[in-house]
This record gives structure tokens, sequence and C-alpha cells, in this order.
């Protein structure tokens, strides 16, 4: 994956030179340095922003309640609406949906039919979403940046479990890793750190090889070989596919000692806006730490995590069969 500089456009005289700030270029894989020690990593991991108290005694957060345009809000909610839904919706299903009058929801919908976020269907007789809402998400798609909305999730999935947090993608049939976040026992652990790994013998790997296709799969192994690390590590395409198969059924795939001996790994896909795998969250430890009781209690803290980092990237999870 390549890394993306991200650049805005502003009109002329709407900021200052000495404003403006220089984009940066983000780094091929990115270390919190375990040697800095876990209190450093948990202490820039969540920052809580005090609450304070206006002139009438009210916290901040109720004032900028207080700023919200309703009806900005119930055209969003509209759009949301629209967005979620299967076909066309008429003015009645849309009202019902949006708890509105008919009448509310019309004047909303011109209002946003008049600047092409929606549109009527003639033909269905029915509302549907607009050109210039899908160019507005084409533009998200395009300034997107996984490391940076994974990262706050690394973190907090490091507190909660521990150990040592990894994010990779697929490139060229190997998996690249992009970021890694030490635990608080990140000094102690032989952790290899490779920028990259071979798919069939590790978890973020097979997380990612089971959004492919068998054919793809065979592909890859194909040009990558099965190369045995460990007496644990898979060593023909029909073990790799019942291990695959696994992986989709409960959501996260799991490494036991299959690339270094003493070390054990788990890890849940993340997913783009159509349900494709585009990344791998994993973790992992010393299988002293990672005992068979914690398997499946952290498999589903992996897959959660991973959930959300979708979910932030306005990605779909997709639904079991």
């Amino acid at each position: 994956m390549k890394a993306q500089a991200q650049t805005s456009s502003m009109k002329p005289n709407s900021m200052t030179a000495s404003g403006m700030k220089a984009g940066t270029m983000a780094r091929r894989i990115i270390h919190d340095d375990p040697s800095e020690g876990a209190a450093a990593i948990i202490k820039t991991a969540i920052i809580e922003t005090p609450r304070v108290k206006n002139d009438n005694g009210k916290s901040e957060a109720k004032a900028e309640r207080g700023q919200v345009v309703q009806s900005l809000c119930r055209a969003l909610n509209i759009l949301t609406i629209l967005g979620a839904s299967d076909g066309p919706m008429t003015l009645t299903e849309l009202a019902e949906a949006a708890t509105l009058s008919p009448s509310t929801t019309h004047r909303l919908l011109t209002t946003l039919q008049y600047e092409r976020y929606v549109r009527f269907d003639q033909s269905a007789r029915g509302w549907v979403i607009g050109v210039q809402a899908y160019m507005t998400g084409a533009n998200f798609l395009k300034t997107r940046n996984l490391v940076d909305v994974a990262r706050p999730r690394m973190r907090r999935l490091m507190e909660e479990s521990s150990e040592i947090v990894n994010l990779a993608v697929e490139e060229n049939g190997e998996a690249l890793y992009l970021a890694r976040v030490g635990g608080p026992r990140a000094a102690q652990v032989a952790v290899p750190q490779a920028d990259r790994t071979l798919l069939h013998c590790s978890a973020v790997g097979k997380a990612l090889l089971a959004g492919m296709t068998e054919t793809k799969v065979q592909t890859i192994v194909t040009q990558r070989g099965m190369r045995q690390f460990t007496r644990s590590t898979l060593s023909s395409l029909p073990a790799l596919y019942r291990d695959l198969s696994l992986v989709r059924t409960r959501g996260y795939a799991l490494d036991q000692e299959e690339r270094v001996s003493g070390m054990r790994c788990v890890a849940a896909p993340i997913f783009d806006e159509n349900s494709r795998v585009m990344g791998a969250l994993s973790l992992s430890g010393s299988s002293r730490r990672i005992e068979d009781e914690r398997l499946r209690a952290l498999g589903e803290m992996v897959k959660r995590a991973a959930a959300a980092v979708t979910q932030e990237l306005g990605g779909r999870v997709p639904v079991p069969n």
C-alpha cells in the first residue's frame, strides 16, 4: 500500500501563508517504541477533555448541543435512510422512517434535490441518492488513511490485551506491516520486527487470504510457496483452505506457532465499502501468555477492534452465510 499525502483546496486569501501547515508523508511502517514503556504509550492513547462550565453554569457539551441546526440534522438523517435503502423510497416511507410529517419531509427532499444530494426517480416513483452525495463520498474514499484511522483502536486494543498489536495489508502476495504498537511486555517478547511476512503462516496473512477467492489463494501459494517455518506451519493447499474456512466462520485467524516457535497471533480482517478485505489487525504474544483459554476472548477482542476500524473507514462487515 502506498502512503498517500492529503491535500486540501482553499479559496484565495482564506488563510495567510503563516497559518498554512506543510503536508507530511507518512512512514511506511510506524513503531511505538516499547522502550518508552507502557505508561507513555497509554498516555498518548486517550486524552480526556475536561468539561468547561459556561456563564450560565451549564456544561460546554450541553451548550454545543444548542448550536445544532435541527433542519440540517433531519436532512442528513434522510440521506442516511436513503443510503441504507435497497431501492427507491416513497415520500410516505421516508416520512415514517424519519418520524417526520410528509410536508416537512418534502421540504427537506426538495432542498436536497436542488443541491443534487437526492433525486426523484420518475420510473420507480421514488426518491434515491443523488450524484452529489456520491461525489462527496468518493472524496472521503480518496482521503481516508488506514493507519491514521486504525492507530487509536490499536492503542486501545494494546491496553485491553497487554500484547503487541499489528496492522497489515496484502501486497504482492505478502503481508506488509504498516504499523505496530508495543504493549507493556513487548520488550520481553522476541517478536520478529520484519516489515513483511508470508501469508500462509501468519494470522494477519490468513485474515487477508480469507477474503480472497480460492483461485487467488492458489495463485499466491504457487508464486510464494508454503515454506515450513516450524512443525506447526501449514504445508498443503487443502489444509490452508480448511483453515481459511474456519477464519470466515468465526471471524478471526490464528497463528499457532506457525511462523515462530513459542509465538501465537490472533488477527481479524478490516473491510472496505464493498465488504472486501483491505487489511488486518493482529495481536502477537508468547505462547505462555496467549494460552488456549485466552484465544477465543482475544479473537473476539480483535474482531471488535477490526469492525470498529471498518465502520470508521466507511466499510461494511459482510453478513455470514
